[in-house]
């Protein structure tokens, strides 16, 4: 099945559903429909929706069809690979795959967004162009974490990360995160996402801290557990960064107080999505928004 997307008509989504795969369609057979697909070679943003059965079957022979083929996909500029619903995968039981190739056989690429982070492999990441690199995932693994810590990006200005759980693949803690800012080299970023975690508290003040947060233009710390705890170090420190334009906390735990407060900041805000905790068993909890 294929979807068109806007833009005018330079990029499009393809994809298998589990009907498709029940009749033979699998994710080798969709890397094929992309590369005989007429329209293809006009397009400038491929985006890989579900290949059939992705909580079973990698997207490896796309990735590999890419490495293969690299004449064939000269010409996309944005790549996401992973685009789907939790109605036709939970996102953490979407398979991903080794994306070390990539890096050499798309030297034109300046965008990649990868859903899922189970068996994901970066592999030794070198890449001249690329400015953008998100990763949505429940949990993402230290080991991933490490190669994007070790990657050479100069042309990065927009580093989104969902740091997620430990349930479903976050593996590290706060010093894993500070580690990853503190010896990273992204000389060129404005826009740092330390997004979806449960310890949202913590990585505030982990950022807020790193060597970036002079340099950037727009800090998001959306989609996790921030309290009026985090709240108040972004208040105490914000205020002496007029380089942040921007500030992205939707999906929190603040109260109706500190919302007021960080609304106050001479610079755009998102505080939509105010959360409630949840009591059970004695105790408080709070919910990172993505998981499962």
């Amino acid at each position: 099945m294929r979807e068109v997307n806007g833009q005018m008509g330079k990029s499009k989504t393809y994809s298998n559903d589990y009907e498709d795969y029940e009749n033979g369609k699998d994710v080798a057979a969709l890397a094929e429909d992309i590369m005989a697909d007429p329209e293809f070679p006009g397009l400038e943003e491929l985006i890989i929706g579900g290949w059939g059965c992705e909580y079973e079957d990698s997207c490896q022979p796309i990735l590999d069809a890419i490495a293969e083929h690299p004449d064939k996909f000269s010409h996309i500029t944005s790549l996401f690979v992973g685009d789907m619903n939790f109605e036709v995968c939970e996102v953490s039981w979407i398979i991903q795959g080794d994306y070390s190739r990539i890096w050499k056989a798309m030297p034109q690429l300046k965008e990649l967004t990868i859903k899922g982070s189970t068996d994901l492999t970066l592999g030794e990441i070198e890449h001249e162009n690329l400015e953008s690199l998100t990763i949505i995932c429940g949990g993402l693994g230290k080991d991933v974490l490490k190669e994007i810590e070790g990657a050479k990006l100069p042309g990065l200005k927009k580093l989104l990360l969902y740091i997620g759980v430990e349930d479903y693949g976050f593996d590290g803690n706060a010093e894993t995160i500070r580690e990853l800012l503190a010896n990273s080299d992204f000389p060129s970023l404005t826009y740092l996402g330390i997004t979806d975690s449960e310890i949202q508290d913590e990585l505030a003040e982990v950022v807020l801290e790193s060597k970036y947060i002079r340099q950037i233009s727009t800090l998001d710390l959306s989609n996790g557990t921030l309290t009026d705890k985090g709240g108040s170090l972004l208040l105490e420190k914000l205020p002496g960064l007029p380089n942040i334009r921007k500030l992205d906390v939707h999906h929190h735990y603040l109260s109706d107080e500190m919302m007021g407060k960080l609304e106050g900041l001479s610079m755009e805000t998102d505080l939509t999505e105010q959360e409630e905790a949840e009591k059970w068993n004695g105790k408080i909890w709070y919910n990172a928004m993505l998981t499962e």
